[in-house]
């Protein structure tokens, strides 16, 4: 009876200490998973304050400093938006010149055949003529377009090299103006060759008017001389 009781009292001695043991463990573990929680969020603000916001290196950079940046950055930019412009024009001008030097070839080959062409011939170069003109003005539609897109790019890149040279970037300024200058040289290179190819067409123009004149001049005394002495002589 005695043994049973002992073993009794240990029995209950045993099973106090395991409900103990797991009392306290059911009060720290939320302390402890509350502590690794709260080390996780502060590294995570700290790590991702560091990534977004370089809060150290912003308060050592001065507005003047920040204002040349972006400065830059706008020359950049603006020297891009120039290049694209640019290149876009002088291809069109370029495309317009041999348009025009086409036309003016065919114009004067018909006009040295003139008078030695059937209707039907005549007719078929007239038609290739019509098309080639057509072609010339969708160009000369097209280098217009690109010509205000250009102009836009030099202001505002006259206007960043502006900015740039005020706020302090001077290097970006100097960059920016001559910049400028490549593409005003390379564009007033091609507006020439364009001027010349203009000018070849209104002298083939002119050459058309006084060979159309002597055309007509000598068709209708060739009438005149076939026409019978009947109907030449007065009644």
């Amino acid at each position: 009876m005695a043994a049973v009781r002992r073993g009794a009292a240990y029995f209950l001695r045993s099973s106090a200490r395991v409900l103990f043991n797991c009392k306290n463990t059911a009060v720290h573990k939320p302390r402890k998973w509350t502590n690794v929680l709260y080390t996780s969020l502060a590294s995570l603000a700290v790590g991702g304050g560091l990534c977004a916001v370089p809060f150290k290196q912003v308060e050592q950079l001065s507005h003047d400093s920040l204002i040349r940046r972006a400065a830059s950055l706008v020359t950049d930019s603006s020297t891009t938006f120039l290049s694209q412009a640019t290149l876009a024009l002088i291809d069109a001008i370029d495309e317009y010149s041999k348009a025009v030097h086409i036309l003016n070839a065919l114009q004067r080959k018909y006009l040295t055949s003139l008078g030695k062409l059937t209707k039907d011939e005549e007719d078929s170069i007239w038609q290739v003529i019509i098309g080639q003109r057509a072609e010339v003005n969708d160009r000369q539609d097209e280098c217009k377009r690109f010509e205000s897109t250009w102009v836009s790019a030099v202001k505002m890149c006259e206007m960043a090299a502006d900015a740039a040279y005020t706020s302090g970037a001077d290097h970006a300024s100097i960059t920016m103006n001559s910049n400028l200058e490549v593409a005003l040289s390379q564009v007033e290179k091609a507006q020439k060759l364009s001027t010349e190819a203009d000018k070849k067409l209104a002298e083939t123009k002119v050459m058309e008017v006084q060979r159309m004149a002597q055309h007509s001049a000598t068709v209708q005394n060739n009438d005149e001389e076939e026409m019978p002495e009947a109907y030449l002589r007065e009644d």
